[in-house]
């Protein structure tokens, strides 16, 4: 799979270079718990996605490596489609010789929100 091919709510097999790395913060997760993620930009030569990674996996990335995403996800947060590693995924390092497009970001494109359901109410 390419990156301009990711859809939203999608599950991802794509293989990605990291561009270059955001900021770390802190967040609190649904069970109360603390955690770090950082948000980075990764793609291929056919486009570019904002990657969200968490915890122990922020200490592997670093501009210029190529990851194998297996089973990643494609959500999408405040309208913008971000690549996830879910709950399945694995970030495998890899070897990759190519220029990353990023004139497709397709982070940019505007992405509806479907409403979350609610025990069968919307």
């Amino acid at each position: 799979m390419k990156v301009k091919d990711l859809e939203p709510r999608r599950r991802a097999d794509v293989t990605v270079k990291v561009v270059s790395l955001g900021e770390k913060r802190n967040v609190i997760g649904k069970d109360g718990s603390s955690h770090q993620v950082m948000d980075v930009l990764v793609g291929d030569e056919t486009g570019s996605i904002l990657m969200s990674v968490w915890d122990s996996n922020i200490q592997k990335v670093s501009q210029g490596k190529v990851f194998a995403i297996e089973d990643g996800f494609v959500s999408v947060h405040r309208g913008s489609m971000r690549l996830s590693l879910g709950r399945t995924g694995k970030m495998v390092e890899t070897q990759g010789t190519f220029e990353v497009n990023t004139q497709n970001n397709v982070s940019n494109r505007v992405v509806e929100e479907e409403p979350r359901r609610r025990y069968g109410r919307y």
